[in-house]
């Protein structure tokens, strides 16, 4: 079997992998809850690609989220469920419904309407599927599976579209600043219990600020982690370079790389300061 651009020839090298008694040990013994982490993980590393501007990895991580389709898609065949064809015919036919502005004769001038219709259709999909029956909540179909802070989002996203919401991000703010003093209650009373509950619930505000005023939450977290792993990388550098050990640094002098480091961000200045690194 040769490779090719032709998408069957994937779904032949899937069909092989599964084929018991010729196939792939590993493959055979898979399941969708076993290959439900690596869809996951694949995804992420298509947004980590995309993040770095990196093309070619980006092609190669779309094969490798395009695996995770196909092998879903084999493992329904093979339980006699739906096949490759369908997800493909099924995302088709969605697309076309929800884009009534380009396949049919809807009006929708901006991303904005877009949205709206988008929303809509969403909506009236979930009434004919009966998931707006009497009984259900509208935050049903947001997936457990979401990370907790872009879950957070979307349910946030959701309520709103019924009017529970604030009115402005300065609510928000003060909603922020309640919660953090119930933080600092929790903490006081040495409950690990409410600790985690307020902590949470301080998340949650926080998560509903980025919202508020047009900021992903999980992006804007993920730069802040690059942007730790950044600056604590010059710590680790300038400690090497001094030939210092740093767990017997003071935390006094991290903090004093951590500053440059946030100089050189702005500044390019590469030079730590003398005393420190003989020190």
């Amino acid at each position: 079997m040769l490779p090719s651009k032709d998408i069957q020839t994937l779904l032949d090298v899937m069909a092989a992998l599964r084929t018991p008694g010729t196939g792939c040990p590993w493959d055979l013994e898979q399941d969708f809850s076993t290959i439900a982490p690596y869809t996951i993980e694949e995804a992420y590393e298509v947004a980590d690609a995309i993040a770095r501007d990196d093309m070619d990895a980006l092609c190669d991580e779309l094969g490798d989220l395009l695996l995770q389709v196909v092998f879903h898609a084999r493992l329904a065949e093979e339980a006699e469920r739906f096949a490759f064809g369908d997800v493909v015919q099924a995302i088709t036919a969605k697309m076309i419904r929800r884009h009534p502005h380009v396949f049919a004769d809807t009006e929708a001038a901006t991303p904005g309407a877009v949205k709206r219709n988008w929303e809509d259709i969403k909506a009236e999909e979930r009434r004919a599927a009966g998931k707006g029956d009497a009984g259900r909540s509208i935050l049903d179909d947001v997936a457990l599976s979401l990370p907790a802070l872009l879950r957070a989002e979307k349910l946030q996203k959701r309520a709103a579209r019924v009017g529970f919401d604030w009115d402005n991000a300065d609510q928000v703010l003060a909603k922020i600043r309640e919660e953090l003093g119930e933080v600092e209650e929790a903490l006081e009373g040495g409950d690990k219990a409410a600790q985690q509950a307020e902590i949470g619930d301080l998340l949650f505000a926080v998560a509903n600020l980025a919202r508020h005023v047009g900021c992903d939450p999980e992006t804007a977290l993920r730069e802040t982690n690059d942007k730790f792993r950044r600056r604590f990388g010059h710590i680790e550098a300038r400690a090497r370079e001094a030939r210092r050990d740093l767990a017997g640094m003071s935390l006094d002098d991290m903090e004093t790389l951590w500053r440059e480091a946030k100089d050189n961000e702005r500044s390019g200045r590469t030079a730590a300061p003398d005393a420190l690194l003989s020190g």
